[in-house]
């Protein structure tokens, strides 16, 4: 008997912070969730730029940085000194059109020295508080890899689609893989999987065939990208927005 699961369930069952989870994302069509399996991929930088892509053609946009090991998604997005509203519960600030929530309102520039299940467990928290609008999309950026805090959220939240992000190094195709058959055996929608910084290569493509799930296309490296992070709308002149426009067209 898998004492640790049935334990997980129990607390889940009766945890209430898992009923008003739900209850703060049933106003919320589509939930993506942004992950990769191995750091230093563009991750962040593809869920930030298409939260702001996706709300400047009209859509209502969540963006939700969950990332406990190094959360960046307002370095692209050039927030700071900003503080959430309280009001029975944490209304998101609005940045630059859509509404962005962030363990970095409370843990500032400080580490955060948690691990396992107290990641887990703050997690839940941040998500049982966060009051989201009525949004067309929710996106979420994930920490690197798929350890215990991945899984949980991938369990603690029902309606979801995963977004897989992979270079063309070998590591990080063989990252990738083991990412992909993780998510089919725990039965995890996977909308598709993008490369980025590609030099032409076919590795990812060819990856994506195999597992037969969506390639949704290739974006290739732009020196431009870091000088302009902090600044949204010049960031979406880049190449590197222009491509993954062109990806969201064919998918949103």
């Amino acid at each position: 008997m898998d004492r640790g699961n049935n334990s997980r369930k129990k607390i889940a069952d009766i945890d209430p912070r898992i009923i008003a989870v739900k209850e703060k994302l049933k106003n919320v069509e589509r939930i993506i969730i942004v992950t990769s399996g191995k750091g230093g991929v563009g991750k962040t930088l593809i869920a930030s730029t298409s939260a702001i892509l996706l709300s400047t053609q009209g859509y209502k946009v969540g963006l939700l940085d969950l990332d406990f090991h190094g959360p960046n998604c307002h370095v692209v997005l050039g927030v700071s000194d900003v503080i959430p509203k309280e009001d029975r519960g944490i209304i998101p600030p609005q940045i630059g059109g859509l509404e962005f929530m962030s363990v970095v309102y409370y843990a500032k520039d400080n580490p955060i020295p948690l691990r396992g299940r107290d990641i887990t467990n703050a997690m839940i928290e941040i998500m049982a508080i966060t009051r989201w609008s009525s949004l067309n999309f929710l996106l979420i950026d994930t920490p690197p890899g798929y350890g215990e805090e991945i899984l949980d959220l991938m369990r603690l939240i029902e309606r979801k689609e995963t977004l897989v992000v992979s270079t063309p190094s070998f590591l990080s195709i063989e990252t990738v893989s083991r990412l992909i058959r993780l998510l089919r055996d725990t039965k995890v929608a996977i909308l598709g999987i993008i490369e980025n910084m590609s030099h032409g290569e076919r590795l990812v493509e060819e990856l994506a065939r195999k597992y037969e799930i969506n390639f949704l296309g290739s974006i290739p490296y732009d020196p431009e990208i870091e000088e302009l992070l902090g600044k949204p709308r010049e960031l979406l002149r880049t190449k590197f927005a222009q491509h993954l426009a062109d990806i969201w067209s064919s998918i949103s």
